[in-house]
Order: C-alpha cells, then sequence, then structure tokens
C-alpha cells in the first residue's frame, strides 16, 4: 500500500465520524519528522476518541498500527505517529491556541 492510499484511508476514517476542517498538508520537502501531517477536529472530547480510534482501526486493519499515540486521555490534542503520516485531531480551542496550519504554513496544502 502506498502513501495515497494510507492518506484515503485516514481520511475516510476521520469523514466516516464527521470530523470537521480537515485539512492535509505535504511536510515532505521541509521535515524529516513525516511526508503529510493530516488535521482534523472534533467538537468533544467523547467525539475526539473516537476519530482517533476510527483511524488506529482502519489503518491497522490494513497492516499499518500507529507507531506512538499521544494526549488520548484528555483528548483535546490527540497526535497518532504513522512514520511517513502524523495525525493530529484536535478541539476547537486548541486548534485555534496551536495554529498548527500556520506553523507549517511552507508545507504545501493537499486538496482532499
Amino acid at each position: 500500500m502506498d502513501i495515497k492510499e494510507k492518506l484515503k484511508l485516514i481520511i475516510d476514517a476521520l469523514q466516516d465520524k464527521k470530523a470537521e476542517d480537515i485539512k492535509l498538508i505535504d511536510i515532505s520537502e521541509i521535515s524529516v519528522l513525516a511526508d503529510y501531517f493530516v488535521i482534523a477536529g472534533g467538537s468533544n472530547k467523547s467525539q475526539i476518541q473516537t476519530l482517533s480510534d476510527n483511524v488506529c482501526e482502519k489503518l491497522g486493519k490494513a497492516g499499518f498500527p500507529e507507531k506512538q499515540i499521544e494526549g488520548y486521555s484528555t483528548a483535546n490534542w490527540i497526535l497518532i505517529d504513522f512514520g511517513d503520516i502524523i495525525v493530529h485531531i484536535f478541539d476547537k480551542e486548541n486548534r485555534l491556541l496551536y495554529d498548527i496550519e500556520r506553523l507549517w504554513r511552507d508545507g504545501k496544502p493537499v486538496e482532499i
């Protein structure tokens, strides 16, 4: 499975659980952390955890378990590391506060 197929699985998993304002940024030319950031929002702790669970379940079934997950218990910003793709799921307040899209503006926005 190539990276585009993994991205599609992640986007589909987020859309299935009604994630808000999904953004995809190609950071492959500006960072060694990963090739892509996927950024999404949720409206409450339960939804944010459900979004995270669904992404991990779908990629795990496809043979790509997460390498690391951070912030699950508080669920105001969950970070899921798949190696070449990092998924950020925020609540509204923390998404505005950390403004990942602005911090990584040198990356290339990708149409979903």
